[in-house]
């Protein structure tokens, strides 16, 4: 998972990017970068590390340019340590380019093999990314007529593109000389959004993984990309889009409104954090038939997603809601955390038990989901060594048994606790008293409840459904 930024404006650019990049941080923690273009002549920084660490005043000096695009990364294809991988990626021919890329490809394999003996291009890294850049790039040399380029050139690169490639896409590019593009997969897995801002000098677009950076940025949502759209911004700020796609269909990633978006975000029209508050109704539903209220003395989130849910679970229950961890706002989000030592050294970094609140009490936790039990199995164990009398778990997602192959950090079904796993065989693995998950039918209803507009979604973490149609057992 990874978020992106594309900017064409009337001023300069860099730390408008920088900030962007700072409100999609919890996109990816593992590397940042920016790409900015003055006349046909790019301007890069990028490396390994928080956003705060790859840029410094001199970077931001040296960043020069009104339009540009920018990339924050945790690896689902290549190398979680290789700086090489960092995104923005270059491409010099044709007319120069540069790519940032949210999704995970399916055919990379085929399409690398591809560039090499028919398209003669040479993929120097391990990351779809690059592999996604020469193939539009290929595309565009195709298409071009000399040296001039127009929007139609472009979007017919862009269809052939999508001819081509398989999987999880959403791209802002830009052109050197020419200006922003940006697509989407047409399945509309992963989110992509737009919006502008008036100024005295003329309008600005600015392109973005999720609407809050829009909305921190100053801009004004416009609408999403639809699933097999492109768009362009040329820079005199002329705005063009078109469907490249013959067949297209919105099925966004569930996981998006489980976990990944920030809450004040809207995706396809649904409320991120109004998807999470329903999610959280239709579980305590799930509470009240399954297990006995009396005897969960309160309710408390696991820090921060699973919160609005464990709101609504408590309100729905009459039960008390309290806040029984404290989390350290300065190590990272776990899951998206390179390595699975990692991952578990940083739970307790990162979360703190209050005794307080926890000390002779039976005690219903709550969290988004359950991916590989890693930090439910230590939660559960800081609880009890809290002085809880017993410990509920609640995941307001269904088990994840299955591995996401679009661009989230499940490779492998041996990483999956649920995977192979009864619920009772969870439980004991991550060390519950009692155990109860979120149905899929339930998951579904509540972010449709929560926006009418989607109605279909790629959940195949959960269902082992793949929308894109291409991935076999083989693959898996």
């Amino acid at each position: 998972m990874c978020g992106i930024l594309g900017v064409v404006a009337r001023s300069p650019v860099n730390q408008m990017l920088y900030d962007g990049l700072l409100l999609l941080q919890h996109r990816g923690q593992d590397a940042a970068g920016i790409a900015t273009c003055t006349g046909r002549s790019f301007a890069m920084q990028k490396g390994n590390g928080l956003v705060r660490d790859v840029f410094r005043t001199r970077n931001m000096r040296a960043l020069p340019g009104l339009s540009g695009i920018a990339h924050v990364r945790y690896p689902t294809a290549g190398s979680a340590s290789n700086g090489e991988e960092a995104q923005p990626f270059y491409v010099n021919a044709p007319f120069g380019l540069t790519l940032a890329h949210n999704g995970n490809l399916t055919n990379s394999a085929v399409l690398k093999d591809e560039m090499f003996r028919l398209d003669r291009r040479h993929i120097n890294t391990d990351s779809d990314s690059e592999v996604l850049l020469n193939v539009l790039a290929n595309e565009l040399q195709a298409n071009a007529s000399g040296v001039s380029l127009d929007p139609q050139t472009i979007f017919k690169a862009v269809t052939v593109l999508q001819q081509r490639v398989r999987g999880a896409y959403a791209c802002v590019v830009e052109i050197a000389g020419y200006g922003v593009l940006g697509f989407r997969d047409p399945h509309g897995i992963r989110p992509i959004c737009y919006g502008i801002t008036e100024t005295e000098a003329g309008t600005e677009f600015l392109i973005s993984s999720e609407s809050v950076a829009l909305e921190g940025l100053g801009f004004r949502f416009v609408r999403d990309i639809e699933p097999g759209e492109a768009v362009f911004i040329d820079l005199d700020g002329n705005f063009y889009s078109q469907q490249c796609a013959p067949v297209s269909s919105l099925n966004p990633c569930i996981f998006e409104y489980v976990y990944f978006a920030r809450p004040d975000s809207v995706i396809d029209g649904t409320s991120v954090y109004d998807a999470r508050l329903k999610l959280g109704e239709n579980l305590a539903e799930n509470v009240r038939t399954a297990w006995n209220r009396g005897d969960i003395d309160v309710v408390m989130p696991i820090p921060d997603t699973s919160r609005p849910s464990a709101m609504q679970l408590a309100m729905r229950l009459g039960l008390d809601y309290r806040e029984g961890f404290i989390k350290n706002r300065y190590v990272g989000r776990t899951f998206i955390m390179p390595g699975q030592a990692v991952r578990q050294r940083s739970v307790r970094q990162k979360l703190n038990a209050m005794s307080i609140e926890f000390r002779g009490k039976n005690v219903l936790l709550v969290d988004d989901s359950i991916v590989r039990g890693t930090t439910s199995r230590e939660i559960v164990q800081m609880a009890r060594e809290a002085g809880a009398n017993k410990v509920y778990f609640a995941s307001a997602a269904p088990p994840i048994r299955f591995p996401n192959v679009y661009g989230i950090d499940m490779p492998t079904r041996n990483e999956l606790i649920a995977h192979g796993r009864s619920d009772e065989e969870i439980r004991i693995a991550i060390g519950a008293d009692a155990l109860i998950y979120q149905s899929i039918d339930a998951m579904k209803r509540a972010i449709t409840d929560a926006g009418p507009r989607v109605n279909r979604f790629e959940a195949s973490c959960f269902d082992g459904v793949y929308v894109t149609g291409d991935v076999t057992p083989e693959y898996l």
